[in-house]
């Protein structure tokens, strides 16, 4: 019995492999850039109540620049860091989009958290 041929003789090797594009990532792009889109309104929903309520506006807006960022940029960019980290060190395989999408989920995860306890 020859083990290097495919079972199904009738169809190419080639052709299974070449015709279909390899779906690289987990995640849908659509459920990646709804969560991005999510925290950015989390982020942000919390400073137009400061605002209507009276607070100051240069004390909202120093808040605002420095937790937005943190919480829209600085999570998935730690994922999207380790990810590559584990990709070099341990031979790993994990996608950019897989990486970013869950640290989007944890940053929405994490402000949902803190909108709870402080309310």
């Amino acid at each position: 019995m020859n083990i290097k041929e495919p079972l199904n003789s009738s169809v190419a090797p080639e052709s299974v492999s070449s015709t279909e594009p390899r779906q690289r990532s987990l995640v849908p792009k659509g459920i990646t850039i709804g969560l991005a889109v999510f925290a950015l309104v989390l982020s942000v929903a919390g400073y137009g109540f400061r605002l209507m309520i009276g607070d100051d506006v240069d004390t909202v807006l120093r808040h605002a620049a420095v937790i937005v960022p943190a919480f829209v940029l600085g999570i998935p960019l730690f994922f999207w860091l380790g990810s590559r980290v584990l990709n070099k060190v341990k031979g790993l395989h994990i996608e950019t989009r897989n990486a970013l999408t869950l640290g989007w989920l944890t940053a929405c995860v994490s402000m949902l958290w803190l909108m709870g306890t402080y309310s």
